[in-house]
């Protein structure tokens, strides 16, 4: 678990884990040079748990770098991340190793999540429809990901330039040499706020990872390879995806918020008549707006989409999942 500034949250992140119902575990803290108390926290629980390997770092590393940093401390064959400010359900140790004990082929094993606010009040239920979707975004994300050692030394663990989408980056190229599982309910909570780390990041920075990520998605979706896009230069006043600021502004949104983005995706969006910029100066608008009818809107789309997965999953056990691409013919 890399941890920056994660007050007033950590506490619970901490004891998430640490009250699992497997026990027998190495708990790799890395403290990315935090400012906000989280060091002095993190101390005092190292002390209390000797189960708590605390890893201190003088200079920011960043999201990237801190997750890769942790994930390179870690000693066992089988590696679970965990975010700062997220809760890890009771059993999602017990549920990830027991899939991974019943199929040596699987490399990695992710599960669905509950959204909760600041509060830790359920705004956003699991969304199942997410793992049946053809996609070549991964249906989860770092936090409730468990992997096997082997498979990340494989593909060389995290890459710095792919920082804010870095977990998104690494399942894909799991994916291409290993098998992925995905338990459909909830064994996490991410706790979406106006204060998480990606909102309160630079804007320009942030922007420009977030179109990073769909320019290499969309090289995916069209079966070709992506790292072309992830090593080269782009000039500073290039035009973004207008699928930035929806993402971006979804952040802020359901953190309760209200996303005011219509202008910046004026200025800085690439659009043209399609509908990317259609539903991006739609969504950015209303949002804008009136956050409260969008996120009433949303929520009915969720549970229909849900609804629909319900019916085709059948059972609750674990979902084999992989990237589709607009190629794909099976």
């Amino acid at each position: 678990m890399p941890v920056f500034n994660a007050l007033p949250h950590l506490d619970q992140a901490v004891e998430s884990i640490l009250q699992q119902t497997v026990a027998d575990f190495e708990f790799v803290i890395l403290d990315d040079a935090s400012t906000d108390g989280s060091t002095e926290r993190l101390r005092y629980w190292a002390s209390r748990d000797p189960r708590i390997r605390l890893v201190e770092v003088d200079k920011n590393l960043g999201p990237a770098m801190s997750s890769e940093r942790a994930a390179r401390e870690a000693r066992a064959p089988i590696v679970a991340r965990m975010d700062a400010d997220d809760i890890s359900c009771p059993t999602r140790l017990e549920e990830q190793l027991k899939v991974l004990d019943a199929h040596p082929d699987v490399g990695v094993v992710g599960g669905l999540w509950d959204v909760i606010d600041a509060n830790g009040r359920e705004i956003r239920k699991p969304e199942p429809w997410r793992i049946l979707r053809r996609s070549v975004f991964p249906p989860f994300g770092n936090g409730p990901m468990m992997y096997r050692r082997e498979v990340f030394e494989r593909v060389g663990g995290y890459r710095r330039e792919c920082e804010f989408w870095e977990d998104h980056d690494l399942v894909l190229r799991m994916a291409a040499v290993t098998k992925i599982m995905v338990i459909p309910h909830a064994i996490y909570k991410v706790r979406q706020s106006t204060t998480s780390t990606r909102i309160v990041s630079g804007q320009e920075r942030l922007e420009r990872a977030v179109d990073l990520m769909y320019r290499s998605s969309d090289r995916l979706w069209h079966n070709d390879g992506y790292d072309e896009v992830v090593t080269s230069a782009r000039a500073p006043d290039a035009k973004l995806d207008p699928r930035v600021f929806i993402s971006l502004g979804s952040l802020v949104l359901w953190g309760g918020g209200r996303p005011r983005l219509f202008r910046r995706l004026l200025q800085r969006g690439e659009l043209s008549f399609n509908f990317r910029a259609t539903s991006a100066l739609v969504w950015t608008a209303w949002a804008s707006l009136s956050p409260a009818t969008l996120r009433l809107f949303l929520r009915g789309l969720l549970i229909a989409r849900n609804r629909f997965a319900v019916t085709m999953l059948h059972s609750d056990e674990p979902v084999l999942w992989k990237p589709g691409t607009g190629a794909s013919t099976d």
